[in-house]
């Protein structure tokens, strides 16, 4: 039974009445379901049950339609607060995942690696743009974990190195084989942009490109 031929019936309100031509209400259901028992076929009983049956089904699709639009909403204001929280970056450095770093006129890199489980015999190769190692830095033995290191910006013969873009290359020895170790880098956000599809948003990284706000690792 369509919602036409409902309001013919005098079972629910046209929509001039205030009410949706494609919405059952709590009295509306009622209503019908009091009409259905005065107008039962005791002959037929299954018609009568099938009738309740798909009236609870409407109302259960019903529901659903305002759980999904609950959700809808509860996501954009997540997304605003993300919003928020991402443009107060610009201009800030963040760690990110990734190879490379600028190291500034007279500055530092300060980074990281992400050990998943113990490592031994951890060393870092600071790699020029030439590929060429101008610093190499022994860690040690190292903990699973998140493992802080720096580099002055002094090659290992004494010089200070060109201000530039610099390759991070990390290695351990892990379970008596010798492993790359995923290295965190400073990268400074440059813009704030939302993702394809209106989902999640983009933070983009000067040097690095585009990453997803949620893999900052930490804000420096």
């Amino acid at each position: 039974m369509n919602v036409d031929r409902l309001q013919e019936l005098g079972l629910m309100k046209p929509k001039s009445a205030g009410k949706p031509r494609n919405e059952l209400g709590q009295e509306d259901f009622l209503k019908l379901m009091t009409t259905q028992m005065t107008h039962q076929n005791p002959l037929k009983p299954m018609e009568n049950t099938e009738f309740l049956t798909q009236m609870a089904q409407f109302g259960t699709v019903s529901g659903i339609q305002s759980l999904q639009k609950s959700f809808a909403d509860f996501a954009k204001a997540i997304g605003s607060d993300q919003a928020l929280q991402a443009a107060s970056l610009v201009g800030r450095q963040v760690l990110v995942q990734g190879h490379e770093a600028r190291l500034s006129p007279g500055g530092e890199i300060h980074g990281a690696l992400k050990l998943d489980t113990p490592a031994t015999g951890v060393r870092i190769k600071i790699v020029n743009p030439q590929g060429i190692t101008v610093r190499t830095l022994e860690l040690g033995p190292q903990d699973a974990g998140r493992v802080p290191f720096s580099w002055d910006g002094i090659k290992d013969d004494g010089e200070f190195a060109e201000p530039g873009r610099y390759r991070i290359q990390a290695e351990g020895v892990v379970g008596g084989e010798n492993q790359a170790l995923t290295t965190l880098v400073p990268a400074t956000v440059e813009s704030v942009s939302t993702a394809k599809g209106g989902y999640g948003l983009k933070v983009d990284l000067e040097g690095l490109g585009s990453v997803d706000f949620k893999d900052i690792e930490q804000i420096l």
